[in-house]
C-alpha cells in the first residue's frame, strides 16, 4: 500500500475535552499537509451530531446532513467537488420543512 492510499482519523476536540470534529485523512502527494477524504462528522459539545458527510479529496461530495442541536435535521443535499448541486432541503428545529434550494 502506498503511503498516498493510507487514510488517517482524526479527532479535534472542544477546549473542554469533548470531539467536535471527526474526519478521516490522508497526506498530500508532496507530503506537507493533510487533505481531508472519506467520512466526516461534526458534533455538539453535547455529543449530538451536528453535520456529517463525505469528502473526496479535500472537497465535499455525496449526500451531506446538517442537525439541530435537538436532533432534528437542518438541512441535507448534495454536493459535487465542493459546490452544492441539485435539491437542498432547510428544516426548522421541529423537523418541518422551510424551504426547499436547487443548485445547478
Amino acid at each position: 500500500m502506498e503511503k498516498e492510499d493510507i487514510l488517517y482519523i482524526a479527532e479535534i476536540p472542544y477546549e473542554t475535552g469533548e470531539i467536535h470534529y471527526r474526519y478521516s485523512r490522508k497526506i498530500s502527494d508532496d507530503g506537507t499537509r493533510w487533505i481531508r477524504d472519506g467520512m466526516f462528522t461534526e458534533y455538539y459539545q453535547n455529543g449530538n451530531i451536528a453535520s456529517t458527510g463525505l469528502y473526496d479529496n479535500g472537497l465535499e461530495n455525496g449526500h451531506w446532513i446538517d442537525y439541530h442541536e435537538n436532533g432534528q435535521i437542518a438541512a441535507e443535499g448534495d454536493y459535487a467537488n465542493g459546490k452544492e448541486v441539485g435539491k437542498w432541503s432547510y428544516y426548522d428545529e421541529d423537523g418541518n420543512l422551510e424551504e426547499e434550494e436547487i443548485f445547478e
